[in-house]
């Protein structure tokens, strides 16, 4: 049996090559996207013709309801999740941090730490469920965080919110 790994932000850039990669490893990949549904396509394809088996599922990971669905998609696509990399994240506008207007900095909260939160939760719930239905046998399971350089240099008059955020993470 594969291992089925969920990608957040998989449509492009690191999560998209982070798809890859972990297809041609052997595993089945959940791509997930926000907005770009011709891009995680593309990634999907990709993983297709090299003989993978991939899926690619909409979800804005900030929305508690929206994890659910992309990890019930997932499986029921795939198979149970057994690895989750968080992996999405957005910049929001890029200005100086006096300058930042609140929607931006807390859309940057959402996704790349609370978003993380989530997935994170969400797998580790069904992992739980997985274990006790399998009559206490541990259930296979691996998070990796994805976090940015940005996190040790700040990023001043750019990007602060996203620093933090990913300092966080």
């Amino acid at each position: 049996m594969s291992q089925v790994v969920v990608i957040t932000g998989a449509g492009r850039g690191i999560g998209a090559a982070t798809a890859l990669a972990a297809a041609r490893a052997g595993h089945a990949v959940g791509v997930n996207y926000l907005g770009d549904a011709a891009a995680a396509a593309e990634v999907v394809e990709r993983i297709r013709a090299g003989g993978g088996r991939a899926v690619a599922v909409q979800a804005d990971i900030a929305e508690p309801a929206a994890v659910a669905r992309l990890f019930d998609a997932v499986e029921d696509a795939l198979g149970l999740v057994t690895a989750l990399v968080n992996n999405a994240g957005t910049t929001g506008r890029i200005t100086r941090f006096a300058d930042l207007d609140l929607a931006t900095l807390r859309r940057v909260i959402e996704v790349n730490l609370v978003g993380c939160m989530l997935c994170s939760q969400e797998a580790l719930r069904r992992w739980s469920a997985a274990a006790g239905s399998a009559g206490g046998a541990l259930v296979p399971g691996v998070i990796v965080n994805v976090s940015s350089v940005a996190a040790a240099t700040g990023s001043p008059g750019e990007y602060v919110h996203y620093a933090a955020t990913k300092a966080a993470v």
